[in-house]
C-alpha cells in the first residue's frame, strides 16, 4: 500500500514530550530576549561610556533587530526545508558565544558589528519557535504553549534588563553584558539536552521555487494585515521602553540604573498575560482578544503622560499587559492561518517576526530622536500613532473570512 506515511500525533497535555518541548522553547526565548534587549537598560551608560548621543546609543539595539529581521528571511525558509530543531540549537549557541565577545568589545564600532552578527544568529529561534510548537504539539495545547513561549520572551527581556541595571551599578556595563552572556550559555546547554527531536516535520518540496513558496504567504489579506499589526505593535512598545530609560534617569526622577531597571518588572505581567490571552483566544475568539488587548495598551500609554512616578510605572504595567496579550495571540493567529490555508508555516511565522523587528528598529530609533528633541510628550505621541494604527488594523482583521470552520 502506497501513500504518505501517517505522522505521529502531536504531544498532548500530560505528555513528557509536551513538558520538555515547552520548557526548551521557553528557555530559548528567555536567553534570546535577554541578549537581544540587554542594552536597553544600559542606553544612558553606553552613551556616556562611548560618548554618543541618546539617539546614537539606540543603535546598539536597532542594529540587532534589523539584522535579526534579515536573518528571519533566510532562516525561515531554510527551516521549512531542513527542520526546526537544528537551527534553534545552533543559533542559540552562536548567539551565546557572540554575547561573550560583545562584553569584551573595545570600541563602539566593534560592539555594533558584533551586535549585528548576534541579531542574525538570534533569528534562529524567532524563525522556528512558533512553527516548531505548532507542528509538534496537539492543537488542543498549541496556543497555550505558544503563549508560554511568548512568556519566556517576556521574562528574558525582563532578566536582561534587570541584570543590566544591577550589574552596571556594581561594576559597569561590561559586567552587565557578561552576566547576560553567562545566562545565555547556560540556557543553550539546557536546550541542547532537553529539546525533543521533531516527529511531525514535513520538508517543503525541494523542487518548488523558494520565491514561489515565499510569495504564497503574501496572497492572504489577513496575513498581510497581521504582519502590519506586528510592525506597529512593536514600534509602539519599543519606543516607550527605549526612551523610558532616559526619562527615569532624568529629572524629576533622577533614578540610578539599578532603580530604573526595576521598571522592567512590568515584564512579569507580560509573562502572565501571554498564556492567559492564548487561553481566552482558544475559548472566545482571536478577533476579540487582539483589539481589546491593543485598547488596553493605549490606556497604559496615556497614563505615562502623567508626571507622578507611580503613574508612569502603572502606565508601563498596563501597556505591557496589552502588548504581550496582543502579540501572543497575533503570532499564534499567523501560524494557524498559514497552516489552514496550506501555506508554509515557517515562512509565514518568519515574515510576522520580520515585520515585528522592523517595527522595533524603526520605533526604537525614532523614539531616541523624539526624546532628544522634544521629551516624553513627543515619545508618547509617536507611540500613540503606532497604537492607533494597530487598533484600526485589528478591527479590519475582524472582518476577514475565517479559514477555520470551528473558529469563533
Amino acid at each position: 500500500m502506497s501513500g504518505t506515511p501517517q505522522l505521529p500525533e502531536g504531544h498532548r497535555a500530560g505528555d513528557r514530550g509536551l513538558q520538555r518541548a515547552s520548557l526548551s522553547v521557553f528557555l530559548a526565548g528567555l536567553a534570546t530576549f535577554a541578549m537581544l534587549y540587554e542594552p536597553q537598560a544600559l542606553l544612558p551608560e553606553l552613551a556616556r561610556a562611548f560618548d554618543v548621543s541618546p539617539a546614537g546609543s539606540t543603535l546598539s539595539i536597532s542594529v540587532s533587530t534589523v539584522s535579526l529581521a534579515v536573518g528571519l528571511l533566510v532562516l525561515g525558509p531554510v527551516s521549512d526545508r531542513r527542520g526546526r530543531t537544528g537551527i534553534l540549537q545552533l543559533s542559540l549557541a552562536a548567539s551565546a558565544v557572540l554575547a561573550v565577545l560583545i562584553a569584551l568589545a573595545p570600541t563602539w564600532e566593534l560592539l555594533l558589528v558584533l551586535r549585528g552578527f548576534q541579531g542574525f544568529a538570534l533569528a534562529g529561534l524567532s524563525s522556528v519557535g512558533v512553527a516548531y510548537l505548532r507542528e509538534e504539539l496537539h492543537p488542543s495545547v498549541s496556543s497555550r504553549a505558544i503563549g508560554l513561549f511568548i512568556a519566556g520572551n517576556a521574562i528574558g527581556g525582563l532578566t536582561g534588563r534587570l541584570l543590566g541595571g544591577f550589574l552596571t551599578d556594581l561594576g559597569g556595563w561590561r559586567l552587565a553584558l557578561g552576566g547576560v552572556a553567562v545566562l545565555a550559555v547556560g540556557c543553550a546547554v539546557a536546550v541542547r539536552l532537553l529539546l525533543p527531536a521533531a516527529r511531525r516535520f514535513v520538508p517543503v518540496d525541494r523542487q518548488g521555487s523558494l520565491l514561489r513558496s515565499l510569495g504564497s504567504v503574501f496572497t492572504d489579506p489577513a496575513l498581510l494585515m497581521l504582519y502590519a499589526v506586528a510592525a506597529f505593535l512593536m514600534a509602539a512598545f519599543v519606543a516607550v521602553y527605549n526612551a523610558g530609560t532616559f526619562r527615569l534617569e532624568s529629572p524629576p526622577y533622577d533614578l540610578t540604573p539599578a532603580l530604573a531597571s526595576l521598571v522592567f518588572l512590568a515584564y512579569l505581567l507580560g509573562s502572565a498575560s501571554s498564556p492567559t490571552a492564548g487561553w481566552l483566544a482558544d475559548r472566545t475568539s482571536r478577533r476579540l482578544v487582539v483589539p481589546v488587548s491593543v485598547v488596553v495598551m493605549g490606556g497604559g500609554l496615556a497614563l505615562t503622560l502623567l508626571e507622578p512616578l507611580w503613574c508612569f510605572v502603572l502606565g508601563l504595567c498596563v501597556l505591557t499587559v496589552g502588548f504581550f496579550s496582543a502579540h501572543a495571540v497575533g503570532s499564534a493567529w499567523v501560524a494557524a492561518r498559514a497552516s489552514l490555508g496550506g501555506r508554509p508555516v515557517g515562512q509565514a511565522a518568519s515574515l510576522y517576526s520580520f515585520w515585528y523587528y522592523v517595527g522595533s528598529s524603526v520605533g526604537g530609533t525614532l523614539a531616541g530622536r523624539a526624546w532628544q528633541d522634544s521629551g516624553w510628550t513627543a515619545v508618547a505621541l509617536l507611540a500613540g500613532g503606532f497604537t492607533l494604527a494597530t487598533l484600526l488594523l485589528t478591527l479590519a482583521l475582524g472582518r476577514t473570512r475565517s479559514l477555520d470552520p470551528h473558529s469563533r
